[in-house]
This record gives C-alpha cells, structure tokens and sequence, in this order.
C-alpha cells in the first residue's frame, strides 16, 4: 500500500481560450482529451492520460489535486484510516473523467480538495519502452517532463501536515518555522525521493500557491526564462536557486493569474534524514539564496 506521487492538478481558469494556448504552446504541456469544459493535459514523460486538467470557471484557482495509489485496494484502506482521523471520504464513481476509474475525494484542514486514484489509462511518453531516443520529436514550449509538486496554502499548516504524515506517511524534508521556534510558516513534505510532493505554506484557507514542473537540468531553466519573455508572460521570480531544497527555478503566472514553477535540481530525499529547519528570519534567503529577497509578490500572492 502506498502513495506514489502527486499525480494530478485540476485547475480552473478564467482567461478560457488564452489559458488553453499557453498550457499547450508555452508550458508545452500536450493535449489528451477534451470534453465541455475540460482540457485534458500530460508532461511529455509521463505515461498516464493526463496530469493536468484545466477547468473553465469564473474564479481561478485549484479544483483539486490528486494523489496516486498503487492499487484499487488502497483506495478502501485510505479511506477507512481518512474515516477513523475523522475526515468524511466520498467516492467518484470510474468514467466521471476521461481515462479515469474510481477515486476517493476529501478535504484538507487547508479546505483544499484531494483526491486518491489508482486506475487512468496509459498512453505513453512518445518513445518506445525498448531502445529509446532521450525524448521524441515534435516538443514544444518549455517542455517540462513531469508533473512535480504543488504549493498550497491555509491557515491550519500543522493539521494539515499531521493528516499527510499519520495517514500517508509522508516524511517532512524542510521547514520554516515562526519566532516561536516551533509553530509552522511552511512544511515541505514527500513520499517519494524529491524534497516536496506537495508543501503547505500559511495563507488563506483553500489557496494555490504555485503548480510546479520538472525540467531535467538548468540550461532548461534558463531556457523557459526566454520562452516566458518571448512570449509576455507575467514573471513571478528567478531565476533563481531555493536554499530550500536546493532547487533552480523560476516562477510566472499563466493568463488566468494562477502561479506556475519549473525547476530543476535539488537533492535526494530519504525518510531517514533528519528534516531541516529554517528560521524565519531567514525566509528570504530560503526562497531566494542569491538575493536573499523573498519579494512582496511571492509570498502573498495567491489563486
């Protein structure tokens, strides 16, 4: 029984047909399956149908973020363990989106919406399995090859953290904590061996902070800084290296003004590492090593 990875973002956006454009020609996400309202988006290296979902809505901002399971029999051992942490579960029945089986939503101390789910149909990452090129034709954009993490943001960061932890069994890599030197500014938390799968950051309840991408080394980032200016996009941060994690980075918005990263770097996490601390004294230098300026924008800047 296990959580694999953060496997899924659905994400609404405002700016419909502009929104769309970016994800597919800027990000370079590649398009699945389109339904209604819903556009169906992977990373070129991932297998599974669809990592992204973009949703058209009048508000932007996170629908939900789903975690995948190893199996259909993890889905009635989660939920039993949700039921008895006393966290009310209900079930989304297989085929309620393209290439899906069944999933199990709740929500966060945070008021973010989670969902678990083990089937989705697999299309695979445009390369044979057997003697394979480094990556196929035909990339566009920025490219990212993975789906990586989310930020997210709520007043209650322990409740939140705890569920992960005694549930999931997410270890925390990194932390920010206030003057007190205990209560939490931000956890980042992992299952599998990167710094964050998801982290939770103090903000207003229900609040996406940022969906992250992976890109495999930093001349990609620098790269991605030229796609963003080519193309006019809203430029958040960077790029820049996290003293938290260690990462390379750079952050911008999409045309519906939800918060997008990709990053590169940073170090192998084990649940045998003692988590690392940072003060708050010292946030600035956590987000922003360089400069050691967390700026205005990006810490209180929310979808």
């Amino acid at each position: 029984m296990g959580i694999l990875r953060t496997g899924r973002v659905q994400i609404r956006m405002t700016n419909w047909e502009e929104s769309i454009n970016y994800y597919k020609n800027v990000l370079g996400l590649i398009e699945t399956a389109r339904e209604d309202d819903l556009v169906y988006l992977k990373a070129w290296d991932e297998h599974d149908h669809h990592s992204v979902i973009l949703q058209k809505a009048d508000t932007a901002g996170l629908e939900h973020l789903a975690f995948k399971v190893e199996s259909p029999e993890d889905l009635d051992t989660y939920e039993k363990k949700l039921n008895e942490y006393g966290v009310a579960t209900t079930r989304i029945p297989a085929g309620t989106r393209i290439a899906e089986g069944e999933a199990v939503r709740f929500q966060l101390p945070t008021e973010q919406y989670v969902e678990l789910y083990a089937e989705i149909e697999q299309v695979g990452n445009g390369l044979p399995i057997v003697n394979p090129a480094p990556w196929p034709d035909g990339l566009v954009g920025i490219a990212p090859t993975r789906l990586d993490h989310l930020l997210i943001a709520g007043e209650d960061v322990a409740g939140t953290t705890k569920l992960l932890q005694e549930v999931f069994g997410f270890s925390m890599a990194e932390k920010v904590v206030l003057e007190d030197g205990e209560s939490y500014l931000a956890t980042w938390l992992f299952v599998t061996n990167t710094p964050h799968d998801i982290a939770v950051i103090k903000g207003p309840n229900g609040k996406l902070h940022h969906v992250g991408f992976f890109l495999e080394e930093w001349n990609d980032v620098r790269r991605a800084a030229d796609i963003i200016g080519k193309n006019n996009v809203s430029l958040d941060k960077g790029p820049v290296r996290h003293g938290i994690t260690r990462g390379t980075t750079i952050y911008f918005f999409d045309p519906s003004g939800n918060r997008n990263e990709v990053y590169c770097g940073g170090y192998i996490a084990m649940k045998d590492h003692p988590t690392i601390t940072w003060t708050i004294d010292k946030v600035g230098e956590g987000i922003s090593y360089f400069d050691k300026d967390a700026g205005e924008r990006f810490t209180s800047v929310f979808s």
